[in-house]
């Protein structure tokens, strides 16, 4: 029976097997396992076999390394050359670096007393050289600045005596007088306490019927009081837009009271409707003439008066006012409503150049303080005293107490921001550079809002100062910046 089985299974088994070689999956198994065989073969072959052979047919001698010969240029100098000594030398022969015997690093070198038959003699260090003397003067220089000198070598090297320090020799000169005036005849004498200085005077050219403006640049100006005080009709007409003071209106030290705890813009706006009510000292209306002269970039002289107020911004009566800083809004507000304008640096200063009453800057104590009511009002009080003090009468040009709000073209370029300028000391240098560094609204008690006129006077005739600051011809006289721009004047003035 189990034999029956087995045949049975061999005979399926034959009966099969053709089929599955003629099958595609037997020929292709087949590829496969032929190619990764011949892969195998030939990545042997490449990495060992071929290799192997080639390096046992070949011999490779032993390198030989060229040292360079030491040379000069093209001539080549052997390595055992010694330099042969000349009939003018006497010296020792020397090796050249590449004969010397090796020497390790800090090894002494002994010098014998005499070169043994065969070797050389090392000389170590530069061959002894014969020092020049110094020159005389180097002598006597040494000698001055030694502890011990002689009167003899201290005038060898004193310099030569200025004029004013020459000595005479009584014994040469007979008479005393004589000899004392010599010794004074080369300085300067001082000038006589009477004597008085006249001011050159521009000759101003024949006005014309109008003022021609036009734009040319280099104009220069003179701030002095060299100008002719009859050629303006600076009045209180100029004032005119400022409207009357109310006879009910109160006085600075009850104003100031009532604004006490003010500050910033609630105080600016405070201050301007009292101020645009007409709450104005009177004195303030009586306008102050400051005149330029100069020569035109067109050859022309000209002189050029504006009209200032005489003292800075105030509220009150004449008898009693306080001087109100304020920030630029506020001042530009109340400028463009009394037909007026701010300054130039270049006006502050002709203002302090021309001042009836000059005043020495009162800083006070600085910090956030600054900035109150009270310090507005202890400040006035003391330029009250300094007024009081050096005579002065309200309704004099006075200058040299506040700073200055100012025009300048800075604003254009630097918008929301407030123009200082001034406070002027005894000898005309102002403590304030032109400065835009605070913020429109910005204002302490050093500030004062000092007010021109829109109606300025070129040889006596009125003009438009608002023109003339635009124009290039007029406006180097009245600003060091050359014309303003009107986005300038028109942040200064809204």
């Amino acid at each position: 029976m189990r034999d029956s089985f087995h045949n049975l299974l061999n005979k399926r088994d034959r009966a099969t097997q053709p089929e599955f070689l003629n099958s595609t999956t037997a020929v292709l198994g087949t590829l496969a396992v032929s190619a990764a065989l011949c892969a195998s073969i030939f990545t042997l072959s490449v990495t060992k076999i071929v290799p192997a052979v080639r390096m046992a047919g070949l011999e490779i001698p032993p390198s030989e390394a060229a040292l360079p010969q030491p040379s000069l240029g093209a001539l080549d100098v052997p390595q055992t050359a010694v330099l042969a000594p000349t009939e003018e030398l006497s010296g020792p022969e020397r090796l050249i670096p590449a004969a010397l015997p090796p020497v390790s690093l800090g090894a002494e070198i002994v010098v014998e007393d005499g070169p043994a038959p065969g070797l050389h003699r090392v000389i170590a260090g530069r061959p002894p050289v014969e020092s020049q003397p110094r020159p005389a003067r180097i002598e006597a220089l040494a000698a001055a600045q030694a502890p011990e000198t002689t009167p003899v070598l201290i005038a060898a090297v004193r310099p030569a005596l200025r004029p004013g320090e020459i000595v005479i020799d009584e014994e040469l000169i007979a008479d005393a007088s004589i000899a004392a005036a010599l010794s004074t005849s080369l300085r300067p004498t001082l000038r006589p306490a009477d004597l008085e200085i006249v001011p050159t005077v521009v000759a101003a050219a024949a006005p014309a019927e109008t003022v021609m403006l036009a734009a040319l640049p280099n104009a220069t100006a003179d701030t002095g009081p060299a100008f002719n005080r009859n050629a303006n009709s600076c009045n209180s007409r100029l004032a005119r837009e400022i409207p009357r003071r109310s006879r009910n209106a109160v006085g600075g030290s009850e104003f100031v009271a009532s604004i006490q705890n003010a500050s910033g813009t609630n105080r600016d706006a405070l201050v301007a409707r009292e101020v645009l009510s007409g709450n104005v000292p009177d004195f303030l209306r009586d306008l102050a003439p400051v005149s330029f002269t100069g020569v035109l970039p067109n050859g022309r002289a000209a002189q050029i008066t504006i009209c200032v107020t005489p003292d800075y911004l105030a509220v009150g009566s004449d008898r009693d006012f306080m001087r109100v800083p304020l920030g630029l809004s506020a001042a530009g507000q109340i400028a463009d409503a009394f037909d007026m304008m701010l300054p130039t640096t270049r006006m502050v200063d002709a203002i302090y150049a021309q001042a009836d009453l000059r005043l020495s800057p009162s800083p006070m104590q600085p910090g956030s303080q600054m900035s109150s009511t009270s310090y507005f009002a202890r400040h006035n009080a003391t330029v009250e005293t300094q007024r009081a003090n050096a005579g002065g009468r309200i309704g004099m040009l006075v200058a040299g107490h506040k700073k200055d709000l100012v025009l300048t073209n800075r604003l254009a370029r630097s918008p929301g921001r407030v123009a200082i300028y001034g406070w002027h000391r005894p000898g005309g240098n102002p403590i304030q550079p032109l400065s835009t560094v605070h913020g429109s609204e910005y204002a302490d008690y050093s500030h004062g809002i000092r007010l021109v006129s829109r109606t300025a006077f070129v040889d006596g005739r009125a003009v438009d100062l608002e023109s003339l600051l635009m124009d290039g011809t007029y406006a180097g006289l009245l600003n060091s910046e050359g014309a303003i721009s009107r986005p300038a004047i028109q942040l200064a003035s809204r």
